[in-house]
């Protein structure tokens, strides 16, 4: 039933939105008694100082998902400011990564009380990563945060790797607890679930998703985070597998997909494409 699904869940007690740019998400994770915090991705130092400043926080880490500027542009004048520990992705090198991660590494931040668990999603770029919590406290859902690989009704672009390791990616997102909330690094759901509808038109939880959606946005309200139900709802990219995804990307090719990664390939560049 549709009206089971959070489309828009309130976001846990202790992680805080902090837009910049146009339309970037910084995420704050705070400490249990709210007097430290750990960033993720803060491609914008000044806004995050403003908002540490704001809630009288201490910074205690950075984490990146991938090395894109929008996400990383804040690193270098944060440990100058703070002298914190910064975790990222082995694979891509970035610089002031002093904690360099791979798959399945975990990443324990006994100060805040934080525990994360790295999920490699390549795809978007070659070494990008996610960071699972399976709670932020004792009766809180599982958190994620994904960086650029899966967005709200979305999916991030193929700039350095290839259809079949987003595809992969995907799945292994796609195959997290119902309830977990999905921290995107982007407000792009209005775009994502425009494209979605095109795709999946006869989907009632995806018009009734772009419907809210398109409510919050005209109060000035976001719609992230959002939970991973829903995304396997209504996201057609985690839906690739189902027949109505495979007949749309048919008729974006002309024939009938070679393979699971080329009906997705058709509909990563189908979205790239449309207006």
């Amino acid at each position: 039933m549709t009206d089971s699904l959070a489309f828009c869940p309130d976001p846990h007690a202790r992680v805080v939105a902090v837009p910049a740019f146009d339309d970037n998400y910084l995420w704050l994770v705070l400490s249990p008694d709210r007097r430290r915090a750990a960033v993720v991705d803060p491609g914008d130092a000044q806004a995050i100082e403003s908002a540490l400043s704001a809630r009288d926080l201490t910074l205690d880490a950075i984490l990146l998902t991938h090395h894109h500027r929008d996400h990383t542009g804040g690193v270098a004048a944060l440990t100058a400011r703070w002298s914190c520990p910064v975790y990222g992705p082995r694979a891509e090198g970035i610089p002031g990564v002093d904690h360099a991660l791979d798959d399945g590494d975990a990443v324990n931040l006994a100060g805040l009380d934080l525990r994360f668990r790295v999920i490699g999603v390549p795809g978007h770029t070659r070494g990008h990563i996610a960071y699972f919590a399976e709670r932020l406290d004792p009766t809180d859902p599982p958190a994620l945060f994904c960086g650029d690989t899966l967005f709200a009704g979305g999916c991030g672009r193929l700039f350095e790797g290839t259809a079949a390791q987003m595809l992969d990616s995907l799945a292994r997102l796609r195959a997290l607890p119902d309830d977990t909330r999905v921290y995107c690094a982007h407000e792009y759901t209005l775009a994502n679930l425009r494209f979605a509808v095109a795709v999946d038109p006869d989907n009632a939880a995806l018009q009734t998703r772009f419907a809210l959606a398109q409510a919050r946005r005209a109060r000035g309200e976001p719609t992230v985070p959002g939970e991973m139900a829903a995304e396997r709802a209504t996201n057609p990219f985690l839906r690739t597998h189902l027949p109505a995804l495979q007949a749309a990307a048919a008729r974006h090719l002309g024939r009938a997909p070679a393979d699971a990664a080329e009906c997705f390939g058709a509909i990563r560049d189908w979205k790239n494409q449309f207006r």
